[in-house]
């Protein structure tokens, strides 16, 4: 798990009713902000976390993921209307519960996210 300090956070603090989609992540709650994982430390600061790669969450290529929540000629990125989630060396976006990974002509399910 990455562990990068949250420089530019102050006046918002994480936790429940905050306006941010809660993720259960390696036995705590992070945040997702902005196209990050947020996660308060015990100093009081935030840090910056990432989806590993591997088990639950892979970062294969599935051609025949057929998923309903959008348009078969929807097209993930900045401003697409789903949030932005970091998975290991990449960005997935997260589509009805699960992650979605634009890659060609199709979208790769690299498995659940588990909302807290």
């Amino acid at each position: 798990m990455t562990h990068k300090h949250h420089d530019d956070h102050e006046g918002h603090e994480h936790g429940a009713g905050c306006g941010h989609t809660a993720v259960q992540h390696e036995g705590h709650t992070d945040y997702l902000h902005d196209g990050h994982l947020h996660h308060k430390c015990a100093h009081g600061g935030v840090e910056e976390h990432e989806l590993a790669i591997g088990g639950t969450n892979p970062a294969d290529c599935t051609p025949g993921h057929a998923c309903a929540g959008h348009a078969k000629g929807h097209a993930h990125g900045p401003g697409c209307g789903h949030e932005a989630v970091p998975h290991g060396d990449h960005t997935d976006y997260l589509v009805d519960g699960h992650l979605h990974h634009p890659h060609g002509t199709h979208c790769d399910d690299h498995g659940p996210l588990r909302a807290a």
